[in-house]
């Protein structure tokens, strides 16, 4: 389910991971490190391999050996969110900075391996077995494991620690299979789950209807959901109540690393460290006391506070990369920078229920009008990479031999011509059917990389006669647009995977109101290739049938792919046990320095 939930996040991921060396050291190591993992992957055919024996460990607990042994507990982390999450319901907020709350202070049945991510490793679960035919999943859970206290919203009543058990398992699948539940995009990764059967208060299976190749993160992936805190004292469960339970949905309720204690809104959420947490007694805790998320909505707000100390780990915009922490006046020796390859990808997505959009040519033809190069030049100041789809670049899904297409104005314009568009009445604008080409582009408040880009993209289209507009929205409005489907364009980004699985964001069933294929895209080919991709466990077929689907994805063009951004960071010097894994940096294993 963590898993599942990292996938959603359009543009901004959980967490990203570095090493305590230069600029141009970081940059090459990371390069290095995702070249070395994609070679493995390559070798191998594919990133998992469905033997047990691969992923269940004794006595151990996921990445133990990334931590520092007997730090001590000290100090404060003190991060940014960019907006104030819609919710912290870990299965109704799928968005970035409730993400970044949650893999912070829940706990899955088992984690990915931080440096190498295509095996689990236990967490809540202590070992498993999978039975040949992939079916079957029998899950032995640790012992002695406690949700974390928390006062009932709505009495007022101190709930001390509660032990997790089996039944909160089975629970959170129930609820997710539940139709009045509005997570559609969660439910599609469980539709072949026959059913979850409690064997005692520490062993579950999980009965897969067939074999699902994504049967292994969805069932190690998921994340409990506390039976207690959602249905107190017995209550039945409620679908609707449960989606609109605005005082529970402000909080979360865990077994993780940390503990949720506030959250103002538009101001900060505190986290503390959670003294039970079942890592501790295997040296894999966090060595923070207190972890703090400012809210600052406002680039240059948030770089202020990072010169202040007010903020001591910032992901910079390219602008701010590139030249404001580079000036003399800026404390360069209290920070450190760091620079990846990124694996979230930003698009242009275009609603195929407007008429504007409704055929590939004309998407295509979009896409040839943008010069994404010029804007990774002059805004992105080079830092990232043109997206061709939405496979990582240099991963063995990525068909190299699929360019992105190109900057070509004269083409674009022929493509428009052969899909119908005409200037008719010479206002500069074209038309087809009596409908002119023009719509609205969604942008979000605050965001100055979309403040300089889409100008750029609504003069290259009005040069081929498009006329597009911008309307500049708040994040938890333009989400409710999204959902309802009320929109034209917009320009968003989801986090790649080391093994993707395209359903929840192109299948045509998950068009639906509250799915993630909110473009409302449909392609009979891609749907079955996609539901192909979900069976096959043969990993040169699944490369196969990645390749194929890409080249479907490219002359479609659902979206316009724009680029695979380099991730961005700096880090206070105050910190250590920094690290570069291939998915990111984990700030819940830093050690402080010097405690404040």
């Amino acid at each position: 389910m963590r898993g599942v939930i990292r996938i959603l996040t359009a543009l901004l991921l959980a967490a990203v991971a570095y090493l305590l060396f230069t600029l141009i050291q970081s940059y090459d190591r990371q390069r290095a490190e995702l070249v070395k993992l994609q070679k493995k992957q390559s070798a191998s055919g594919g990133s998992f391999h469905y033997d047990p024996a691969a992923f269940v460990s004794g006595n151990s607990f996921a990445n133990s050996t990334h931590f520092v042994s007997g730090s001590p507990v000290n100090g404060t982390l003190t991060g940014v969110l960019t907006t104030d999450p819609p919710g912290l319901n870990p299965l109704l907020a799928n968005e970035a900075s409730a993400a970044m709350v949650h893999s912070l202070c829940s706990l899955s049945l088992a984690e990915r391996d931080w440096e190498h991510p295509e095996r689990f490793q236990p967490a809540l679960a202590e070992s498993w077995e999978i039975s040949p035919d992939k079916k079957t999943y029998r899950i032995k859970l640790r012992s002695g494991v406690m949700w974390h206290s928390f006062t009932d919203p709505e009495s007022g009543r101190a709930v001390p620690p509660r032990e997790f058990t089996a039944g909160d398992v089975k629970f959170t699948v129930d609820v997710i299979q539940n139709p009045e539940v509005n997570c559609a995009a969660i439910r599609s990764y469980y539709a072949d789950l026959e059913k979850v059967e409690v064997i005692n208060d520490y062993e579950v299976v999980f009965h897969w209807k067939k074999p699902y190749y994504g049967s292994l993160s969805s069932t190690l992936g998921l994340t409990p959901l506390p039976q207690h805190f959602y249905c107190p004292a017995g209550r039945a469960f409620d679908g609707k109540k449960f989606n609109d339970d605005h005082l529970r949905n402000r909080m979360i309720v865990g077994c993780g690393p940390f503990k949720f204690v506030s959250w103002e809104k538009s101001k900060r959420i505190t986290l503390e460290r959670n003294e039970l947490y079942p890592g501790i007694k295997f040296n894999a805790a966090p060595s923070l006391q207190k972890y703090i998320l400012e809210i600052i909505k406002i680039p240059n707000t948030q770089l202020q506070s990072l010169k202040a100390g007010k903020v001591s780990m910032l992901n910079l915009t390219p602008e701010q990369w590139q030249r404001q922490t580079s000036l003399q006046t800026f404390p360069r020796t209290k920070f450190t920078k760091y620079r990846n390859p990124g694996m979230a990808y930003s698009y242009i997505g275009y609603n195929q229920q407007r008429h504007c959009f409704a055929d590939a040519l004309t998407r295509r033809a979009l896409t040839m009008l943008i010069d994404r190069q010029k804007i990774l030049d002059e805004i992105m100041f080079g830092c990232g990479q043109i997206a061709a789809g939405p496979f990582v670049p240099g991963s063995v899904y990525c068909d190299p031999a699929l360019p992105p297409h190109p900057f070509d104005p004269a083409a674009a314009g022929r493509l428009l011509a052969q899909a119908g568009w005409r200037d008719t009445d010479g206002d500069g604008i074209l038309e087809r059917n009596g409908k002119k080409f023009s719509f609205t582009m969604l942008q979000i408040s605050g965001s100055a990389t979309q403040m300089k880009t889409l100008p750029i993209i609504q003069r290259q289209f009005a040069a081929a006669g498009i006329e597009m507009k911008l309307q500049v929205i708040e994040w938890s409005v333009l989400l409710e647009r999204l959902k309802s489907r009320n929109f034209d364009a917009c320009n968003l980004g989801w986090t790649g995977s080391f093994d993707p699985d395209l359903y929840q964001i192109f299948h045509s069933s998950q068009s639906e109101k509250n799915g993630s294929n909110f473009v409302s895209f449909s392609n009979r080919e891609l749907d079955r290739k996609i539901l192909e991709l979900r069976e096959e466990f043969d990993p040169a077929e699944r490369i196969k049938l990645c390749h194929e689907m890409g080249r479907i994805l490219h002359e479609e063009q659902p979206y316009t792919f724009m680029f695979y951004p380099d991730e961005l960071l700096m880090i206070s010097n105050d910190f250590g046990n920094v690290k570069l894994f291939p998915g990111g940096v984990y700030p819940h294993s830093f050690t402080q320095r010097d405690a404040r």
